[in-house]
């Protein structure tokens, strides 16, 4: 199966996705000076989105959901799902949420694809 994970900004507009994750629930680097001209790409960003107690109660419960997902259209035969991780502008939180995904997605059962449609976009 061809999976495609990528982040996205809901001011620029819905993509064309099977599955959209909204991450707006998680701590915006948007309102931090330090972090605000940065990405979800950097480290400081990636760690400001993820290490935080919101994070850590969502991700356990939505991995393994996440994960019978894909196993359950996999089994139905589908050749490709196409997951949306989407925040306001697509430069903080769903560009960290993809990368961390990403990581859990990529064990060599099916080929990932992974891009952030609006990382550039102001």
């Amino acid at each position: 199966m061809q999976i495609t994970l990528f982040s996205f900004g809901y001011k620029h507009g819905l993509p064309e996705a099977d599955t959209i994750l909204d991450v707006r629930f998680l701590p915006n680097p948007f309102y931090v000076d330090t972090l605000k001209s940065g990405t979800g790409l950097e480290q400081k960003v990636a760690e400001y989105v993820l290490d935080n107690h919101v994070a850590k109660e969502f991700f356990p419960r939505f991995e393994p959901v996440l994960q019978e997902y894909i196993d359950l259209h996999a089994k139905a035969g589908r050749e490709t799902v196409r997951f949306g991780i989407g925040c306001t502008g697509g430069r903080h939180r769903s560009v960290a949420v993809v990368q961390y995904l990403e990581k859990i997605l990529n064990n060599g059962t099916h080929e990932l694809t992974v891009f952030h449609r609006d990382i550039e976009k102001a």
